[in-house]
């Protein structure tokens, strides 16, 4: 046997225990950052989740689209216009937002699954009642928090062994839509699925004790010692939104919540499937023995 063909043999065999231990278990996937527009690492991501499909995991895909949306925003001659880091919101930019997420970033995942076989369906937070929103602040619009998962719709797709693309357009009680943050739709989704793992796909190596030091990645925290780098003010800026839908995960029923780069091709099966793991994951509270 040739030294390529024998790792190839040895990456199997280091994949099995994982591909057993994580049979039949949902994992949420965030999908955004480069690793959604740049098109070899789309075409990565969609193999790697149709991968994890055919080993008898049940992969969920949130996405997000906010570099998409201010696109189509600028050339309808539309400035956007963001406070404290959030979108404001009005009804013409809600529209452009239901356009640019469902109908456009959602059918490109979607089908860019399906080239491997019909296994993906989309869905909207509208659909079936997935997504119940409420507004965040009156400044903002139609910005929205996610009030409540009714995951039934979901549920009835992993079943039939698909794929579910959800775009984090949700919905009030009276039908008004609302745009939502990509990153807390996920979390919320892991939490009602039950979930094994909420992943997030991100643009830096994973969560940095010093963002200026590649070298100072963290690798394994618990949901306490994250807390507290929050609380001291050692993490701040981009990643909170993101580390604070990993908290609320990891703390309310899902198995662990991980921070990888989306810029590296395989990062997915590169965490779940091999022994040294790669970014940063996040787990509950330790229990002492």
């Amino acid at each position: 046997m040739t030294a390529a063909a024998q790792a190839r043999a040895d990456v199997l065999v280091e994949a099995l225990p994982y591909i057993q231990r994580f049979r039949g278990r949902t994992i949420v996937v965030k999908y955004g950052g480069n690793a959604m527009v740049d098109p070899g690492l789309a075409t990565t991501f969609a193999e790697d989740v149709v991968l994890m499909r055919s080993v008898g995991l049940r992969p969920v895909v949130v996405h997000g689209g906010g570099p998409q949306i201010s696109h189509l925003m600028e050339r309808l001659g539309k400035v956007p216009e963001f406070r404290d880091g959030q979108r404001v919101t009005d009804a013409e930019t809600v529209d452009i937002a239901r356009m640019v997420l469902v109908g456009k970033v959602n059918r490109e995942i979607v089908s860019a699954i399906n080239v491997h076989g019909p296994v993906a369906v989309g869905v909207s937070g509208e659909d079936a009642g997935l997504i119940l929103a409420e507004p965040r602040h009156p400044d903002l619009g139609f910005v929205g928090d996610v009030h409540t998962v009714s995951p039934a719709i979901l549920e009835r797709l992993l079943a039939e062994d698909l794929i579910p693309v959800v775009s984090t357009i949700g919905a009030d009680a009276t039908g008004q839509a609302y745009n939502i943050n990509a990153d807390a739709v996920a979390g919320a989704v892991a939490e009602a699925l039950g979930a094994e793992k909420v992943i997030y796909l991100t643009d830096v190596e994973g969560l940095l004790a010093d963002v200026d030091d590649a070298a100072s990645l963290v690798s394994r925290i618990d949901a306490p010692a994250l807390q507290a780098l929050v609380d001291d003010g050692t993490l701040t800026g981009g990643m909170i939104p993101k580390i604070a839908a990993c908290l609320h995960a990891v703390t309310n029923g899902v198995g662990s919540a991980h921070l990888l780069d989306g810029r590296l091709p395989h990062v997915l099966l590169l965490e779940l499937f091999s022994d040294a793991g790669i970014g940063t994951m996040i787990t509950r509270p330790e229990v002492p023995a």
